[in-house]
Parts: structure tokens; C-alpha cells; sequence
């Protein structure tokens, strides 16, 4: 194929990985009003024809390298011949407004992947829009990946993923996730990040909590969620039980594995990563 134009993207990083190529780029986010960083790994089928992608959204505290370096998922992508794409948590930089309390779970590395309607986040903190529009764009316009999307994510990025998917029918045609945040109202880290991001009004909360979005779900895509039940987050903060509650009245298709001796690390991860992978294959590739 020919080599992509990169005109809209800065390339920072390029390395040789089973047989195909991952690579880090920077952009200016017109979304964020900030520039952004977000790596791919591109499969060796990538060098002849375009390849489907699995859009992974990480979480709280991460960037764009911790599920490329950590998770092991590149050889099976290899194989299967499917472009990974990792953005980061959140938009970056001196003047995009963090936790004012300098605490780890808000603002800088905890965008939680909605759209802030409060300021000063409301300027910058869009990274539902991001996540959704402006990435995918920018990405099948300057490299060999088309418009057929899967979704995946650990933590907030799993609370993302099911958010993105559920929010946007017909933009995705899989989606999964490990220890995902299933009920942000009802989880310390999501009610911290709803009030601040969203403001006072509970009833403005539900259009970015899973749970709630479950139930007027307009496409019903099978979900492939994994948790480990040695989770420390799992009792107070996941709270899988109350998706798997929700799926069940409103008659949304849930594979809910729980894992035993399993906790939130990435070790978690790459134990079963393949299993996901090959999940999204199978709407991803003919």
C-alpha cells in the first residue's frame, strides 16, 4: 500500500511489533483545545488492505502506553489482523484545569469519557466527543483502518466503553470490558466526577451512567464483561452485580465472568485479553 499522509498527525514514535507496526502520534485536539497523544498498533495486514480497529479506553491515572505495553494483546491483534487504538484518559497540559485538591482520581488521567457541562472542565474535559468523533475521523482519514469499530476498556475505561457503545448505536459493532465502573452514581469515583463535571442535577447524571443507559438501550450488542472477585475496587466502587441486574430487566445480552483470585491489574488483563479479542473478531472480520 501506499505509505498514509500524516498531515493532521505528528509521528513521535514508531516500533517493529510482530510483524506490523506500533506507533505513537501527537495532534492538536480541536474537541480538547489541547494536543493529544494516542498510539496504534497497525498488523502486518495493514500493509496491503484497510483493517478493522478495537478502540481500548483505559483507566483512572493511565495514558495511551499502559495497555500497549502491559496487556500482551498485540500478537493475537497480529493474528487476527486488527488495529488497536489507545487514546489517553484525558486531555493534558499547564492550562487544562486538574483535581483542585491534587488528588489521583479527577481531572488530569480521569476524563471518564463525558462530556463536562460544568467549568472550568466544560472547555477542555469532552472526551466523549473525542473518544467518538473526532479520533476515529482523524484516524481512518491518515491511516489504513476503516469504519468497522469495536470498543474495549479496564476500570473507567470500562465504564467508558459501555458508555460509548450504548450511547452511540450502530457506531460499533462489539464491545466488552474488564472491571468496568457499572453504576457511576453509585461509585464514589463516578459521583466525584459527575458533580464536578456535570454539576448538581442528579437527573443529568443518568445520560452518562451504564445502568441507567441499559434499560432505553436502542441496540441491544452483546456484552463481554470480566471481573476479577480478588478486586479491591470491586464491592464499593464496580459493583458488577447491578449490571448484571440491569441486563436482566431490560433483556440486554451479558456475558459476566468473574474471575476467581483475579485483582484490577493489568496481570488481569493479559490473562484473558485474547478471549476479548477474539469476541471482537468475530464482528469485526469476515
Amino acid at each position: 500500500m501506499t505509505e498514509p499522509a500524516f498531515a493532521a498527525l505528528e509521528e513521535v514514535a514508531a516500533n517493529r511489533c510482530f510483524g506490523g507496526w506500533h506507533r505513537r502520534f501527537r495532534h492538536r485536539s480541536a474537541t480538547l483545545r489541547c494536543e493529544m497523544v494516542f498510539a496504534v498498533f497497525l498488523p502486518p495486514h495493514a500493509e496491503r488492505a484497510t483493517v478493522p480497529a478495537l478502540y481500548w479506553l483505559s483507566g483512572l491515572t493511565c495514558s495511551d502506553e499502559n495497555f500497549m505495553q502491559k496487556a500482551g494483546a498485540m500478537c493475537v491483534a497480529a493474528e487476527l489482523g486488527i488495529a488497536l487504538v489507545a487514546p489517553d484518559t484525558s486531555p493534558r497540559g499547564t492550562h487544562v484545569p486538574g483535581d483542585p485538591d491534587g488528588a489521583w482520581d479527577f481531572g488530569h488521567g480521569a476524563g471518564f469519557y463525558l462530556n463536562a457541562t460544568q467549568e472550568p472542565w466544560a472547555t477542555h474535559y469532552r472526551m466523549h466527543d473525542y473518544v467518538v468523533g473526532e479520533l476515529p475521523e482523524l484516524i481512518e482519514a491518515n491511516l489504513p483502518i476503516d469504519a468497522r469499530r469495536g470498543i474495549s476498556g479496564h476500570s473507567m475505561g470500562g465504564h467508558g466503553a459501555l458508555l460509548c457503545a450504548l450511547r452511540n448505536p450502530g457506531r460499533y459493532r462489539s464491545v466488552s470490558a474488564f472491571a468496568p465502573i457499572c453504576h457511576a452514581l453509585a461509585s464514589p469515583w463516578g459521583q466525584k466526577a459527575f458533580l464536578r463535571y456535570l454539576g448538581e442535577d442528579r437527573a443529568a447524571w443518568k445520560d452518562w451512567d451504564v445502568c441507567e443507559l441499559i434499560a432505553g438501550a436502542r441496540e441491544r450488542l452483546p456484552l463481554l464483561v470480566d471481573q476479577g472477585d480478588a478486586d479491591g475496587f470491586l464491592v464499593e466502587q464496580l459493583q458488577p452485580e447491578l449490571l448484571q441486574q440491569a441486563c436482566a430487566a431490560a433483556g440486554h445480552p451479558l456475558d459476566l465472568r468473574l474471575q476467581p483470585g483475579y485483582d484490577h491489574s493489568y496481570y488481569f488483563i493479559a490473562s484473558f485479553i485474547e478471549d476479548h479479542l477474539r469476541h471482537h473478531a468475530g464482528a469485526l472480520t469476515p
